[in-house]
């Protein structure tokens, strides 16, 4: 794996355990993602993961699939 990069989102519609395990499990069933953490009281979501085995806006479009829109 390179040089893994971390990011921030803002994910406004997450607002219980249920969700954190939506998101967690989605983000982590992708390739090269990992150290999920998502904030219940910021309201995002925060991973590492290798833009060179999956790009930002598939991580994106996989939340938004899980019922989770990144804001912009």
């Amino acid at each position: 794996m390179a040089q893994p990069q971390t990011i921030t989102l803002a994910v406004p519609d997450v607002s219980c355990e249920h969700c954190v395990k939506t998101v967690s499990g989605a983000l982590n069933e992708q390739p090269s993602v990992q150290d999920v953490n998502v904030d219940l009281d910021t309201k995002t979501v925060s991973f590492a993961y290798d833009p060179q085995q999956v790009s930002l806006d598939t991580l994106e479009a996989v939340l938004d699939e899980a019922g989770y829109t990144v804001a912009k």
